[in-house]
């Protein structure tokens, strides 16, 4: 089955610009599943597999520069740990109200973040990309606008940018709020109407209603589990479960222009491991006038439903593209994969 936009006989979500294709196939964290996460060649391949959009997940460094890390936690995937110079920097804090242990961004310089090399997050799962260990930067978002900027001369196309705000709430008691640092640096590159092709992402609520204060970007509102952090900080009562109500979408609508969701609030897997039946999550969603763009596809056997894996491996790949048509059948508007080929391929069938 092509990738193709929902039936006209359903609400009509919020729109893509008219010269972009859709659904959207966003890189996540780039082309993550075939190269470290979060670094240029990671967004270079990206775009050059096609992918419309790619997402830099941000953080702050010490100094006030937003640079493309999934986690302020910097052990996670660089080689902090073996950099003697910083072995006092090691400390137990909290972050989000979990309790952490190691180096984390807001501790560091730029220039001292400079002197770090990328790791795999996951290199079980991803050995391939655990060859090339130690050998890549950390990227500001400076860096990987000006990278996108010249691969859309390159590519003869508009490549869009899909930057999430981590831990916003964190970085703000600790003077380092993301919100006009963000929109600043978009601005200065451009980015600064409503038809540019950004979409600004997060999993907390007050974070983007103050973003939407800022700028008239297009914001998308993540679910995750839970409530998100800020509310609970603040002392709302306010779940992700709630918000995805139709109520809670019509709320969101308010201040954001397409939801996020974790897959399993689209198509829930049943009690074997398999891809239930689709919720009304989509209609619903559209019927509030917001774009879906659920997360994260991805090929390898252990993040597939049971009856999608190609074997007992759970790094081997299994049928990421049987998953991706479940999921345009109830349909999405466009899609995170650390594969974004894939999810392509199927776009460009006749």
């Amino acid at each position: 089955m092509p990738l193709v936009a929902c039936a006209a006989s359903e609400p009509q979500a919020a729109q893509p610009r008219a010269d972009e294709p859709g659904p959207l196939v966003i890189a996540h964290r780039g082309a993550s599943g075939y190269l470290p996460e979060h670094t240029l060649a990671a967004y270079a391949l990206a775009v050059l597999q096609g992918a419309d959009y790619v997402e830099p997940d941000l953080v702050m460094t010490r100094d006030g520069h937003l640079v493309a890390r999934h986690d302020n936690q910097l052990d996670l995937t660089t080689d902090v740990a073996a950099h003697p110079e910083f072995a006092e920097r090691r400390r137990t804090r909290s972050v989000d109200g979990v309790e952490l242990t190691g180096w984390f961004s807001e501790d560091f310089s730029l220039a001292e973040i400079k002197t770090l090399r990328v790791i795999e997050r996951i290199p079980a799962t991803r050995p391939g990309n655990a060859r090339l260990d130690k050998s890549l930067e950390v990227p500001t978002l400076q860096e990987i606008i000006d990278l996108v900027k010249s691969l859309e001369k390159s590519q003869g196309r508009r490549i869009g940018l899909y930057p999430e705000t981590k831990h916003p709430t964190h970085f703000q008691h600790l003077g380092l709020a993301m919100e006009e640092p963000l929109v600043e640096i978009l601005r200065r590159n451009g980015y600064h109407s409503r038809h540019a092709p950004v979409y600004i992402q997060s999993f907390e609520v007050e974070n983007l209603k103050t973003l939407r204060r800022l700028t008239p970007l297009r914001l998308v509102q993540l679910f995750g589990s839970g409530l998100p952090y800020d509310q609970q900080v603040i002392g709302s009562a306010l779940s992700y479960a709630q918000m995805a109500t139709p109520a809670g979408l019509q709320a969101i609508a308010a201040y954001a222009d397409g939801v996020g969701p974790d897959k399993g609030y689209i198509i829930p897997r049943d009690a074997n491991g398999n891809l239930g039946s689709p919720s009304d999550f989509v209609p619903n969603a559209h019927a509030a006038g917001l774009a879906v763009h659920p997360y994260t596809f991805r090929a390898e056997n252990n993040f597939l439903p049971l009856a999608l894996r190609s074997s007992g491996n759970p790094t081997e790949r299994g049928d990421l593209e049987a998953e991706i048509r479940a999921f345009l059948d109830a349909g999405i508007d466009g899609l995170f994969s650390d594969h974004p080929d894939i999810a392509l391929r199927l776009r460009e069938q006749p």
